[in-house]
């Protein structure tokens, strides 16, 4: 990274307001359910078969390379099929086609357990075996970070939600603020670190004083309010906001584990009512859709389920993108299911926009939070010459979008290096 960057970050206009105070919508799953055998990049082997009857918290499918994460059924009923549905990975997965019977009968898949009699390994396989994703749209094993924290000084529980448009999060821990409490608690024996900051934008003036309430008790553990600008909530620039620490790899580096507040509440749901994740809160907003609000869903729920219950779309043409506007990925089927770490839909109307000549203002290596050089980066790859993509460091991008925000050409400077790490991805495996 240069010493000759800019703010490495903007305020944006964050389009909260459509969702914020509105009422969460429990939106009702179809008769047919189709669960993603995905977690992450990763593929999941299933682990039920045509016919099998299964309920809610059946074991369905496991991720078991270099990591385990077990996936659960969200509803109750039979298995009709394993086909092949285009995921928001951008890509066929199969998924676990399930007939729902609506009846909802659980089966716990593991007992209940006490975070403060439990040590921290049990906790650390309790929530291996919860199968407890990062819920801020990554969906990374969350126990890996835990299973062997050394020189941890701080955790971070990362309430930010710099995404424009995205609510989920505030609007879950609103209205689960006990068991976020239990959440972080649990995750701060687990990381064996000094202290830990819950970090949440400054601009939450009515929540911020919640938070001190309810953690006011909690002997290490903090609110820590953090500017309003993007992307905070990416966990470099929030370690960086908050301990001026620059780390190369991983967080750890820096002497910081940092989890999402999401993932904390599920966590404790786990804990507590011995669930895994068969529910989720997704913000659906944009002026592509006739309502904006929350909707608590179950895994499984298609885009076009949620969109029908809340009006239908409000053009005919509109961009629908899995996550926020800024990272998400625009699908152009509405076929697509939420899993366990889908957090938003953004649908917008489709404005053509004509890209100019680059200007050569620089903004793009400014705006950067990564300190790269997007411009340079999309060059060379428009030259195919992959060599200079690669001693660029393309593969530190995030794809965050800030570059194709700020530039006033309107170039789409994101997806030229996301198609850049694409083909070094390529030439790496050949």
């Amino acid at each position: 990274m240069s010493f000759l960057t800019g703010p490495m970050r903007k305020h944006l206009n964050g389009h909260k307001e459509l969702t914020n105070h509105e009422d969460v919508l429990k939106v009702e799953v179809g008769n047919l359910v189709k669960i993603p055998l995905l977690n992450g990049n990763a593929p999941c082997t299933p682990c039920v078969k045509e016919n099998d009857v299964v309920k809610v918290g059946t074991l369905i499918g496991e991720r078991n390379d270099h990591f385990y994460v077990p996936l659960y059924s969200s509803v109750s009923g039979k298995v009709v099929k394993i086909e092949k549905l285009m995921s928001t990975a951008l890509r066929p997965v199969e998924h676990v086609v399930i007939e729902n019977d609506g009846k909802y009968e659980v089966e716990r898949p593991f007992e209940p357990l006490d975070y403060e009699s439990a040590s921290r390994e049990q906790l650390v396989d309790f929530m291996k075996n919860a199968g407890i994703v990062g819920c801020g749209g990554a969906g990374f094993p969350t126990y890996v970070k835990y299973l062997k924290p050394q020189n941890i000084d701080l955790l971070i529980i990362n309430a930010v939600e710099c995404e424009p448009y995205i609510t989920a999060d505030y609007k879950l821990m609103s209205e689960n603020i006990d068991l976020l409490v239990t959440g972080v608690k649990a995750l701060f024996k687990m990381s064996c670190a000094k202290e830990c900051k819950v970090a949440i934008k400054v601009t939450k003036k009515d929540f911020i004083p919640v938070l001190e309430k309810a953690f006011a008790n909690a002997e290490g553990i903090s609110v820590f309010a953090v500017p309003d600008v993007y992307p905070m909530g990416w966990e470099r620039t929030l370690v960086y906001e908050i301990t001026k620490k620059r780390y190369d790899k991983l967080p750890a580096e820096a002497g910081c584990i940092v989890s999402n507040a999401t993932t904390a509440i599920s966590f404790a749901n786990a804990l507590v009512n011995g669930m895994p994740i068969v529910e989720k809160m997704v913000t659906v907003a944009g002026d592509g859709v006739k309502k904006n609000c929350n909707v608590s869903v179950r895994v499984g729920t298609s885009a076009k389920e949620i969109v029908a219950a809340l009006g239908g779309y409000a053009c005919d043409n509109v961009l629908l993108i899995a996550g926020g506007p800024m990272m998400g990925k625009t699908i152009t089927t509405d076929e697509f299911v939420i899993g366990t770490y889908n957090n938003a839909l953004t649908i917008l109307k489709n404005k053509d926009l004509e890209a100019l000549k680059c200007l050569r203002c620089g903004k793009c290596s400014d705006h950067c939070p990564a300190g790269l050089q997007p411009v340079r980066i999309n060059n060379a790859k428009a030259a195919h010459d992959l060599d200079t993509v690669a001693a660029l460091d393309a593969m530190s991008c995030i794809e965050c979008g800030m570059c194709t925000y700020v530039c006033p050409s309107k170039i789409n400077v994101t997806e030229g290096i996301r198609e850049a790490k694409r083909l070094l991805a390529l030439k790496k495996k050949k």
